[in-house]
């Protein structure tokens, strides 16, 4: 007999959305096997990591999302958000980056497209276009001249092992697990690290380290 393969774990998909229509037509989208628990939650009453894995938020008028980031970052949540909405321009996903999410989808993607975003972001990764990212290593490189120059920047043996871990797309439960600290310390470590390069997001710090050969290739 074959052995039966242990099943994916349900990601759960809070909606941040005022619109039902919309977490219809995304459930009707992924489909009832996708592997995707999809409910509706209001953006104010998100307190903090509840019963979600992720969170789709929309961009639309009236409510943009980086007002919406903003204020959960004024309230110290750090949440695992992927955008969608109209006029997800490559500026507007890497300004939602920097904001604090970790997907961009376009309104108009397919089902893949959002599960793919989903899983990535649950698994502690990012998902934009990799013109976006492109866009990352540009601004990195012309904001160089703000902070010091890589031969001048010293890391402790720490700082190296939690870089190599980050740009593996890894989460900080992820990071600190194999190296024995806890998640705070992780967090500790990664704002330490974007001072020291002069960045102020994890994925500018990921496209800086790769760019600057500061984490040994895999």
């Amino acid at each position: 007999m074959k052995a039966v393969q242990a099943s994916k774990p349900l990601i759960r998909v809070a909606v941040a959305d005022g619109d039902p229509l919309r977490l219809v037509g995304l459930r009707t989208v992924l489909g009832p096997k996708s592997g995707f628990e999809l409910s509706s939650i209001d953006p104010s009453e998100i307190t903090g990591q509840q019963d979600f894995d992720v969170v789709l938020l929309w961009n639309h008028a009236g409510k943009r999302a980086l007002d919406v980031m903003a204020g959960w970052q004024a309230r110290n949540l750090h949440l695992p958000i992927v955008v969608t909405g109209i006029a997800m321009t490559d500026d507007a996903m890497y300004k939602s980056v920097t904001y604090g999410a970790r997907g961009c989808v376009e309104e108009g993607a397919d089902a893949a497209e959002f599960a793919r975003a989903f899983r990535a972001v649950y698994e502690g990764s990012i998902w934009v276009p990799r013109r976006v990212l492109f866009m990352f290593v540009e601004r990195t490189k012309a904001a160089e001249g703000r902070s010091l120059p890589p031969s001048r920047r010293t890391f402790t043996n720490r700082e190296k092992e939690v870089l190599q871990l980050l740009v593996a797309g890894r989460s900080n439960r992820e990071i600190g697990t194999p190296l024995g600290i806890e998640e705070r310390t992780v967090k500790a470590h990664v704002a330490k690290l974007m001072r020291k390069v002069g960045v102020q997001s994890r994925i500018a710090l990921s496209v800086h380290a790769i760019t600057h050969s500061l984490v040994s290739p895999r």
